[in-house]
């Protein structure tokens, strides 16, 4: 480029607005800074209005639709490479127009916040543990209390130093901070050795069976495929995925893994790090800013081997990406439902064609869509219809609530049916979707219950907190001691949640433990870790919890699933709500019996003879799947009609529903309604009022996902140019999982 010609970037910026900026680099900024290119996927500083803030480059353009006079310059330089490869880069911006939203937030929102503020990539080693002075000086009788700190201490004394990432194999992060804080431990950085492809096991792999053998066999790392392990629970796909990953590294390339929850992320974690002798990093949202930004860089740079994380972490640069696993591809936390409204799930296959590598989509129950995927030749469908070893698919039986007697939403023959297992020194998972005490209260008197002054919701008991909460907008107050109503002092509780069964069980069974796990339980650090550790320890306890209980956790001694109420998925107005019920009810029940014990499903219903029960109960999950597709593909709904919802809030209801039916009266004018394209609403949201605000949707289908984006894109710049724009948030939510 000759001397006197200007350089322009085209930048993105942190902003709601959607567009990229075009600035100037002057030669004096390169003379100045000579080891930064600009080169795209680099960070700037820019001038923004008043502010300067953080911009990444985009692209290289000649000519602008401003003059060079009026180009801003950029202010400087902040990386010498870029911190994106050109392939991310490119599915970020293929993202965001997708699910049309602002390019810059959606780049932004995924860099790890210290970058968003301008800070350098850091100088990363493994970091190692070793004893300080006055560890080394602990006498024999220190710490007799702390059993698991004085293990700790006594393998570093044995040891001399331990890298991190073997040490939180055998002890939890809480025992290794607890003695950082008293000073007895620190840490240091080393370089990172090159681990030899031939030295990447600890443990050997397990032997498959044979069916598990022809999956392995038939997954290609080559090129690009898309694969869904339709296995049953507990049928290895685990093993599977931990051998094809093996193979990645073997290959020294690096294995991107995305799991459902954070939950999982110490047990997932646990069972890599057991298993393979290279560097392992998570990211979720339980991070650290430092820890996410050192995590992040370990993957960009290559050094980290194998990545795992929840959803956001589709976007981890890989040095040498090679293998891409979404293990429980169903289940809804892999759609983004704010914001950015991605889904993890299908950037994952975008994001594997780009790369030329090969994802895994695992799941006992696929989601619709990836069976569909199945049908049509675009998913290669890899089956496992048996369980590993000589685990045997449980038992199911129903109970009928209509007929027998319950207490605490426990009826009398489940309880018997626990009291057995727990005898023959079993586990038992109960499962109940509704945290807190009760779902509400009530004045015996005058029927005055407790409801939210923010939503249309009731307030939930939450005995253990003495509070009334709502779980929409957490909003809360103490559990009064009168009705407010008529000063009443009968007030009474109402239905069932996991606290209620809890104390209930508790109380059943005194000298038995009894876990809770659900959100209010597992806030407290290290609780989740707790409940792991004593399930998997095979001692008789009764777990009870909410769907945090029923994703992919593994405890051989659990022979007894008891499901309190499977009828709340049977009657909302959500089409997917049936698909939902039947993952949900196959996820929880394979939960049982996954070692060599025979294991049992006890379902609740005041539903016994529904249709569907007895057809997910007779014939299973896949069998009732091709059902459902059946009528989705009769009734024209997702996946074969291509869907948006629109959805628009205001604390004035007739605001946010005035703007949708402009937003109607405008997307009818583009594309008329027709066979093609279709329009719903607007209509208020299943829980019109929440945190304040009314909420309404209009819903756009259409018969193909270009003619759906082509009126998308039209009509985004006319509601962005529209005076009632500005009145109401709105956002747009292509492929929606949440009606």
């Amino acid at each position: 480029m000759a001397e006197d010609t200007p350089l322009i970037v085209r930048v993105a910026v942190l902003s709601p607005l959607r567009r990229l900026f075009d600035y100037l680099i002057p030669n004096n900024v390169v003379e100045a800074w000579p080891d930064c290119k600009a080169e795209v996927g680099c960070r700037v500083m820019v001038p923004f209005g008043r502010r300067e803030v953080v911009g990444l480059v985009v692209e290289h353009i000649t000519t602008s639709e401003l003059s060079v006079d009026q180009l801003k310059p950029v202010n400087r330089l902040l990386d010498s490479g870029p911190l994106l490869p050109s392939k991310l880069l490119t599915l970020f911006g293929w993202a965001a127009n997708y699910y049309q939203h602002p390019i810059g937030d959606a780049l932004f929102g995924m860099l790890p916040v210290l970058l968003r503020k301008g800070e350098p990539l850091p100088i990363l080693g493994t970091r190692y543990w070793q004893l300080t002075n006055k560890g080394k000086g602990l006498g024999s009788d220190s710490l007799k209390r702390a059993r698991s700190q004085k293990e700790l201490i006594d393998r570093l004394l044995s040891d001399g130093a331990c890298a991190d990432s073997i040490l939180v194999s055998d002890f939890s992060r809480a025992i290794i901070t607890a003695l950082e804080s008293k000073q007895l431990i620190e840490s240091f950085q080393h370089a990172n050795p090159k681990i030899s492809t031939q030295n990447i096991l600890k443990q050997d792999a397990l032997k498959l069976h044979d069916s598990q053998r022809l999956v392995l066999d038939s997954i290609d790392q080559h090129s690009f495929n898309c694969y869904l392990l339709d296995g049953v629970t507990g049928s290895g796909k685990t093993e599977i995925y931990l051998q094809a990953i093996e193979k990645t590294l073997r290959y020294d390339r690096q294995a991107l893994v995305l799991i459902p929850e954070i939950s999982l992320t110490p047990q997932t974690e646990k069972r890599f790090r057991d298993r393979f002798n290279v560097p392992i990093v998570t990211l979720h949202s339980g991070l650290t800013d430092k820890q996410r930004l050192a995590a992040w860089t370990s993957a960009k740079r290559g050094s980290a081997q194998i990545v795992l994380g929840t959803r956001s972490a589709i976007f981890t640069p890989l040095a040498r990406p090679g293998l891409i696993i979404v293990d429980e591809e169903h289940d809804q936390s892999y759609k983004q439902q704010e914001g950015f409204r991605y889904s993890a799930r299908d950037l994952a296959v975008s994001r594997a064609h780009k790369e030329g590598i090969s994802v895994i989509l695992g799941s006992a129950t696929p989601s619709i869509e990836s069976l569909n995927n199945c049908a049509t030749g675009r998913y290669n469908h890899l089956i496992l219809s048996d369980r590993a070893g000589t685990a045997k698919q449980p038992n199911w039986s129903l109970v009928d609530l209509k007929s027998e007697k319950s207490e605490a939403g426990i009826a009398a023959s489940t309880l018997s049916a626990i009291s057995q297992t727990v005898e023959q020194g079993h586990q038992v998972l109960v499962f109940l979707n509704r945290r807190g005490f009760a779902p509400a209260i009530i004045c015996h008197h005058c029927g005055w219950s407790a409801e939210c002054h923010n939503c249309d919701s009731r307030l939930t008991v939450h005995r253990a907190r003495n509070r009334l909460i709502c779980h929409h907008c957490d909003y809360q107050q103490r559990v009064p001691h009168l009705c407010p109503g008529c000063q009443g002092q009968e007030l009474i509780s109402l239905g069932e949640g996991t606290e209620r069964s809890e104390e209930y069980l508790e109380k059943c069974f005194p000298q038995t433990k009894v876990l809770r796990v659900d959100r209010d339980s597992t806030r407290k650090k290290g609780a989740m870790q707790e409940v792991f550790e004593i399930g998997s320890s095979g001692e008789p306890c009764i777990l009870i919890g909410t769907q945090m209980l029923a994703k992919g956790h593994h405890f051989a001694n659990v022979t007894l699933v008891a499901v309190l109420d499977a009828d709340s998925g049977l009657f909302s107005p959500d089409f997917r709500s049936h698909e939902r019920l039947g993952q949900l009810l196959t996820q929880v029940a394979g939960r049982s019996g996954r070692g060599d014990l025979p294991g049992r499903v006890i379902i609740q219903t005041h539903q016994p003879q529904h249709p569907l029960l007895e057809m997910l109960i007779g014939s299973g999950y896949s069998f009732f799947a091709q059902q459902i597709m059946s009528e989705r593909q009769i009734t024209q709904l997702p996946p074969f009609r291509h869907m948006a919802v629109i959805r628009a809030e205001s604390d004035r209801a007739n605001e946010a529903e005035t703007f949708l039916r402009t937003a109607r009266n405008i997307a009818e004018r583009i594309n008329h309604p027709s066979p093609l394209v279709s329009y719903l609403g607007p209509l208020p949201a299943m829980l019109e009022k929440r945190a304040g605000r009314y909420r309404f949707v209009l819903q756009i289908d259409a018969s193909k996902r270009s003619i759906l984006q082509i009126l998308l894109d039209a009509l985004i710049v006319e509601l962005n140019l529209h005076k009632d724009a500005r009145r109401v948030r709105w956002s747009i939510d292509v492929d929606p999982q949440e009606m």
